[in-house]
């Protein structure tokens, strides 16, 4: 292995939420057939790796997991719902430095309708002020933009700010990894809106990370409308996933599941570098699905640091002379309110539906 790579491992396919967006919970993996510690072993080193699932805490031997993963990677974030929070705290009190991102979808009644969980809000926000009074530095809220929660992206990301957390986006998206195809924003213009208002809130901050973060939102209401993908897509060349079954595969955000080879039967080596990894590669080259996840985005953010460098100092110059960001900016945005495509046309060309 000649250099770092970015790895998602997912950890299990079994989760406790029962999420509007996802319905993984549906085709949960069962524990005897998930992920060893022999064969995270066999995994390369990493510059970043997120843990994910299903809901990675839904496995008792996560401390293990971690423990074998830091001596790979650089940096470690765990993507969760925060249910369980208990085992979270414990496991952050051996682990200062791990980052943990909580998916909250809204304020209460919002998330908890959408996450299928009576009272997961409170669980979630109750664990983030734990881990904060612990001194953890690396935590925030994780937010699922759509129709049902865009009105509520203001007042959370106010609350992050308030409780010095971090705050990432995202947008629907339909792929085995979510066992969903029928994903759609309905009303563009609305959750366009309140992406516009956060991507000024964020130019209009103090730190050149919540800059960069703009133009991820940028991204993401390009994605929204259907737009060609901003930046080009690596997966699979310099990032990789891995599922319970050890199964490798560029990214989650395919049709149907592509596998490089897997990690239970092969050395890293032998997987990365084999014909079927390749055969992979060609179909990522030709892939036109544009997703905007920060799993493949943040990568290529940093090697094509051009782009968003360029677009980040032409608009927090524009927000220093009072000049606010507009998502008309984007082109699709602008053909929909001039009449020159209609929704229905988006919806084709959007990957937000198939």
């Amino acid at each position: 292995m000649d250099k770092k790579l970015n790895g998602t491992v997912i950890v299990t396919y079994r989760c406790n939420a029962r999420c509007a967006m996802c319905n993984r919970y549906k085709e949960p993996s069962k524990p005897e057939d998930e992920l060893t510690i022999e064969t995270i072993k066999k995994l390369p080193p990493m510059y970043f790796t997120n843990i994910t699932g299903g809901e990675p805490f839904i496995r008792t031997d996560l401390k293990q997991i971690v423990r074998e993963l830091y001596k790979k990677s650089d940096r470690i974030v765990i993507s969760t719902n925060g249910y369980f929070g208990e085992r979270i705290v414990d496991l952050c009190k051996e682990f200062p430095n791990i980052g943990i991102r909580i998916s909250i979808e809204g304020m209460e009644q919002t998330n908890n309708a959408i996450r299928g969980l009576d009272d997961g809000y409170r669980r979630g926000v109750d664990t983030l002020i734990k881990l904060k009074e612990m001194g953890m530095k690396d935590i925030g809220f994780g937010m699922t933009i759509s129709d049902r929660n865009a009105k509520d992206l203001h007042a959370l990301y106010a609350l992050s700010n308030e409780m010095g957390m971090e705050f990432a986006t995202a947008s629907l998206h339909n792929s085995f990894y979510f066992v969903e195809r029928r994903n759609i924003i309905h009303n563009r213009v609305m959750v366009g809106e309140a992406l516009e208002g956060l991507v000024n809130e964020l130019l209009e901050s103090s730190s050149p990370k919540k800059w960069f973060r703009a133009y991820f939102n940028h991204g993401l209401i390009n994605y929204i409308y259907g737009g060609a993908r901003l930046l080009p897509c690596d997966m699979s060349f310099d990032t990789f996933f891995i599922d319970p079954y050890g199964d490798v595969m560029p990214c989650n955000g395919t049709r149907e599941k592509q596998v490089m080879g897997n990690l239970n039967h092969q050395t890293w080596d032998e997987l990365w570098h084999s014909e079927q990894a390749e055969s992979v590669r060609s179909k990522v080259r030709k892939c036109s699905r544009n997703c905007w996840m920060i799993g493949s985005v943040s990568p290529a953010m940093h090697k094509y640091l051009y782009k968003p460098l360029w677009w980040v100092l032409k608009h927090k110059l524009g927000a220093i002379l009072g000049r606010r960001y507009s998502m008309y900016e984007v082109p699709l945005c602008r053909a929909l309110r001039d009449g020159k495509v209609t929704r229905q046309e988006l919806d084709k060309l959007s990957t937000c539906e198939f």
